[in-house]
Formats: structure tokens, C-alpha cells, sequence
């Protein structure tokens, strides 16, 4: 009889392993929630590309009307019915990129936010006079790649769908250190380095949006977990004092991150501003998701390689957007590259200005630096 009992309680023993429950975020994410995540992260970047130029034009207009420029401390475009358009164009874009949190990693979400990239510079070409070349057009191809290989090998884990669990995770000490030390970063560069280099360096404005914005998404993601809790489990969260420290936080934060794009955008060409902040503001963001909520830690080898090989192709194509929008590039030029060397000296010497003044030769790209003496 002791010897029965003993070999069940080695059975159980034994069993007992295989019985213990799953980590919540190892457990597998649905596919519904999966592709209402990826929808809803492209549908985003439509309305914040847009968002972009629209809010680019009331700056313009502003600028010609003589009124004091936002880089200037100045809030004349709160009087512009044009940047109140932008902006609830930016708030449908962001409501939208909320909800996608809800039901998708943040690492998934943000780097897709490279399509508005694509949008913003279609729209510029058109409404701004800003230039779409070859390379351009490359880097738009370039950035749905890399876009495309991100969703394919991105975290699928299940997302946190507890409240409580999510806050337990905020007091992670790695966590807090890193809240800590992008708050200390922003303040100080905000107070101290923002009034002299600001107006000369994009980076300054850009890391406070970026740096304030990646706590931002991790707000809205919390936030967007207590509204489908509430929504799905019926209870009303929102009787607790959780959401609306949330709701106060993600105010707060977008108020400031707005402030400075603005500023930005006033001082330097979208061209500049919208891949650097798109890198930056990127980086970051899957920075906080990897620390809070340890998605790549359930991950392939493999996944983990696409999902960075995906990011750097997007990283090139935003470059490529943007780098060399001034250059006007065609394919014709890169024809003319390939045929042999005394064929493009022929086809450009009917182009080529006859001029003795060095600094008034016209150039044809690919052509090299051929002229006609008088």
C-alpha cells in the first residue's frame, strides 16, 4: 500500500511541471487581435502623414502673415483654423496608433509608423513643391519592404490583459531607470542645451519629442488596456485612480511632445524632421516595450534577426526619402549611366552651357564635368 502511494506521489511529482500555467506573455498572440493591431497601426499612418503637411502649410501661412513663429515662443497658430485641422487629423491618426497598442506589441506598432513617412512625402511633393526623385520613390519601395518583413517577424506573444499585472511591471527597477534617466535627459537638455543649439540642431527638439514620446506610448498602451478590460470583462476600472493617473500622464505628455514637433517643424524642412524623428522616436519606443515587457525574450533567433534586418531596411529607406530629396535624379540618368563613356560625352555635349566661368558650367548628373570651351 506505501509502495502505491509512493509511485503516485512520484506521478504527480512528475506531472507536475507539465501542469504549472504558462507565462501570460508567453502565451501566444490571436490572430484577430494580431491583424486589428496591423490595421489599425496603417490606418494611423495615413492621418499622421497627412497630419504633417497639414500642419507644415498653417506654420507657412502664419510665417507670411508676419506672426511670431512658434520657434520663437510664439502661439499664433492656436489662431489658425488650418492647424486645428492638422491636428485632428493627428488626433484620428493617434487614436487609431492607441487602439493598435491595445491589440499588438509596441514594437510591432511603432516601426510601422514609417509609412507616414511615405504619406508625408507624396503629400509634400504635391501640396509643399518638395521634390519625389528616384531614389525617393526607391526608399517609398524600400520602406513597405521592411515594413512587410517587421510584421512578419514580429513579436506574436499575447499581451498583458491585466491592469494590475501591467503596474506590477512598471516597478520593475530596469524600468524606473529608464523612465529616470529620459526624464533627467529631457529636462536637462530642455533647459540648458534647447535656448543656444536648438535653432541649429534638429536633434535637440526631436529627442525631446522622442524621448517624452516613447513614455507616452507606454501611457497609452496602459491606458488602452484598462478601456478593453473595462470593455471586455464588463467591471468598470475606471473607478479606481489607475486610469486617470494615466489619463493625466498622457495628456501631459503629448502636450509637451507636441510643443517641441512644432518647433521643429517651424525651423527645419520635413525632410529633415520627419526621419530623424521616425529613427529616433522608433528606436526608443521599442527601447521602453523591450525593457517593460520583455517581448524579445520569447522570441526565435531568427525572428529576432528579421525583426532588426526589417528595421534597418526602413531605417535606409527613410534615409533614402529624404537625404536626396534635392537631387534631381532620374532614371533616365541611370541610363545614361550605363551606356559607354563616348556615347554620354555625345548625348550631353548639345546640353552642356559654353561658358569660361567654372561656377556657371551646368552639369548633367552622370555626365562628369564636361563643357565646351568658347
Amino acid at each position: 500500500m506505501s509502495s502505491e502511494a509512493s509511485s503516485l506521489q512520484m506521478d504527480q511529482t512528475q506531472a507536475g511541471p507539465s501542469l504549472a500555467p504558462p507565462s501570460p506573455l508567453a502565451e501566444p498572440l490571436s490572430n484577430t487581435d494580431f491583424y486589428i493591431g496591423v490595421g489599425l497601426a496603417i490606418s494611423s499612418c495615413f492621418f499622421i502623414g497627412s497630419s504633417f503637411i497639414i500642419k507644415k502649410k498653417a506654420l507657412l501661412r502664419l510665417s507670411r502673415f508676419g506672426e511670431v513663429r512658434a520657434s520663437a515662443g510664439g502661439f499664433g497658430y492656436l489662431r489658425e483654423w488650418i492647424w486645428w485641422a492638422g491636428l485632428l487629423t493627428m488626433g484620428l491618426g493617434e487614436a487609431a496608433n492607441f487602439a493598435a497598442y491595445a491589440f499588438a506589441p509596441a514594437s510591432l506598432v511603432t516601426p510601422l509608423g514609417a509609412l507616414s513617412v511615405i504619406i508625408s512625402s507624396v503629400m509634400a511633393s504635391r501640396f509643399l513643391n518638395e521634390k519625389l526623385n528616384l531614389l525617393g520613390k526607391i526608399g517609398c519601395f524600400l520602406c513597405i519592404l521592411g515594413s512587410t518583413i517587421i510584421v512578419i517577424h514580429s513579436p506574436k506573444e499575447k499581451e498583458v490583459e491585466d491592469l494590475q499585472l501591467l503596474f506590477d511591471m512598471l516597478l520593475d527597477p530596469v524600468f524606473i531607470l529608464y523612465v529616470t534617466c529620459i526624464i533627467g535627459s529631457t529636462a536637462f537638455v530642455a533647459c540648458f542645451v534647447a535656448p543656444r543649439h536648438g535653432h541649429t540642431n534638429v536633434v535637440v527638439y526631436i529627442f525631446l519629442c522622442s524621448g517624452i514620446g516613447s513614455l507616452t506610448v507606454m501611457s497609452c498602451k496602459a491606458l488602452g488596456l484598462a478601456i478593453r478590460q473595462t470593455l471586455a470583462n464588463g467591471g468598470n476600472v475606471f473607478l479606481t485612480w489607475m486610469p486617470w493617473f494615466l489619463i493625466v500622464i498622457t495628456v501631459t505628455f503629448i502636450a509637451i511632445q507636441m510643443n517641441y514637433l512644432n518647433k521643429a517643424l517651424d525651423i527645419f524642412n520635413t525632410s529633415i524632421v520627419t526621419p530623424v524623428y521616425y529613427v529616433m522616436f522608433t528606436t526608443l519606443v521599442i527601447t521602453a516595450s523591450a525593457i517593460l515587457f520583455k517581448e524579445f525574450t520569447h522570441m526565435r533567433f531568427d525572428d529576432i534577426l528579421g525583426d532588426v534586418c526589417g528595421f534597418l531596411i526602413v531605417i535606409t529607406a527613410v534615409f533614402l526619402l529624404n537625404a536626396f530629396r534635392d537631387i534631381d535624379i532620374t532614371f533616365n540618368d541611370v541610363r545614361g549611366l550605363m551606356r559607354p563613356k563616348m556615347q554620354r560625352v555625345s548625348q550631353y555635349d548639345d546640353d552642356v552651357l559654353v561658358t569660361t566661368n567654372i561656377k556657371e558650367r551646368r552639369l548633367s548628373y552622370g555626365s562628369g564635368d564636361v563643357f565646351r570651351k568658347a
